[in-house]
């Protein structure tokens, strides 16, 4: 009797492996879930920061190029023509101030490309303090360890560019800028992120807030004639 009651209050092996598989479907559905959670918790955190980024990039690209001044960086040797805005479909350079915090004092010789990455292309900005600008070293582009990168995982992407038409209309926007000797009335930045970046970036149209630069009279200005008279 002592002997039956003895073996029954023991775990036969079968019990005991059935236990240590049910522990470990525990233990691995448990783990999972952590898993999962913490994959969320990373990726909710990364489209945060993406979100930031992408804030922060629009908001410091509308404050530089809404602030671009008509002033000379470059002129050509051989024609005599100034340049105070190049652009083109990938890159664009101007002059503009820059915020306090990042600044010395002065206007700055900014430029903004598309240029291939790791990821991509890359939006890229660089400066240079205009009085220590140098055409022939093309100081105003730093080096690509130097130049800091706003957004990047960038499929495709152009600049556009509007000014007033022979008439004096506002024209269609055009990916190449044709006269360096003026600026915009108006910039666009369209970019096209790549498969699987979940935060899309939204075209930034910009207007001047300086149009004295965009305008090119087309005659001298002359005295009228009967200033003088009654």
């Amino acid at each position: 009797m002592k002997h039956a009651l003895a073996r029954n209050a023991g775990f036969t092996l079968l019990e005991v492996l059935l236990a240590i598989i049910l522990l470990g479907l525990l233990i691995a559905g448990a783990y999972g879930g952590i898993r999962a959670s913490a994959h969320a918790m990373r990726a909710g955190e990364a489209a945060i920061d993406r979100t930031d980024r992408l804030r922060t990039a629009q908001e410091f690209l509308r404050r530089q190029l809404s602030q671009i001044l008509p002033l000379e960086f470059a002129r050509d040797n051989n024609t005599g023509a100034i340049h105070v805005f190049d652009g083109d479909a990938r890159r664009m350079r101007f002059v503009a101030a820059m915020p306090g915090y990042l600044s010395r004092g002065g206007p700055y010789v900014q430029t903004l490309e598309l240029a291939p990455g790791r990821s991509g292309l890359q939006l890229r900005f660089s400066d240079v303090m205009l009085n220590g600008y140098a055409t022939n070293q093309d100081s105003g582009k730093r080096a690509d360890d130097e130049a800091v990168v706003l957004f990047d995982h960038i499929a495709d992407g152009r600049f556009e560019y509007r000014a007033l038409d022979a008439d004096g209309n506002l024209g269609n926007w055009s990916s190449d800028w044709p006269d360096p000797g003026i600026t915009p009335l108006m910039i666009r930045i369209r970019l096209t992120m790549q498969p699987g970046v979940q935060m899309p970036w939204p075209t930034l149209d910009v207007a001047l807030m300086l149009n004295a630069g965009a305008m090119r009279p087309r005659m001298p200005m002359l005295i009228p004639a009967a200033t003088g008279q009654q």
